[in-house]
């Protein structure tokens, strides 16, 4: 039974649709975490080149991974996160296997790994947060993503919307505490 026109398909059944290879449901599915996907990317990263190249890598991971989606077991959203998450930290240790080639120091300790229910959690926190920003309008969306995905100055971000910096920190007031509202409780 399909959903009725006004009523957007869930995760699940999104990647139940993928898992077919329906590419218009993959293109639903980017177009609704995108945005989220790329946040963490940068996040993690530290570079939008890579950010941006990591991204494109998750949805590919998702493309071929989601005949391996059960709907049985959890939310398509967590799986998603989960796809992209491991497909980012794959970018982030390639990225670290050649710095560490091209050093001729090696560290003197290697950090121990989190364990990974530690990390899947971090990351669904992490997407939640994502996720909840990405609803904001507009106006309070943007000066606060320049601001912690693109780390430029509340300065920096009044000349670039071209905005007196009262109303970019008045946005950004806002969006926090939109933010606050959307996410109690989250930890």
């Amino acid at each position: 039974m399909a959903p009725a026109a006004d009523e957007p398909e869930s995760d699940g059944e999104l990647l139940c649709r993928i898992a077919v290879r329906d590419l218009e449901a993959f293109e639903i599915l980017y177009r609704r975490y995108a945005r989220p996907v790329y946040g963490l990317a940068l996040r993690r990263l530290r570079d939008r080149e890579r950010a941006s190249d990591a991204t494109q890598r998750a949805f590919a991971a998702i493309w071929r991974s989601a005949p391996t989606y059960g709907p049985e077991r959890n939310g398509g959203a967590r799986w998603l996160f989960t796809v992209a998450r491991n497909a980012i930290a794959d970018d982030a240790r390639r990225a670290s296997r050649t710095l560490l080639a091209a050093s001729t120091e090696l560290p003197e300790a290697a950090s121990r790994p989190p364990a990974s229910e530690s990390v899947a959690e971090d990351g669904w926190l992490a997407f939640r947060v994502h996720a909840a920003v990405a609803e904001l309008p507009e106006p309070e969306r943007v000066p606060l993503e320049l601001a912690y995905w693109g780390g430029r100055s509340r300065s920096e971000i009044a000349e670039l919307l071209g905005l007196p910096l009262g109303t970019v920190e008045t946005r950004t007031r806002s969006a926090f505490a939109r933010l606050a509202v959307r996410l109690e409780g989250l930890r």
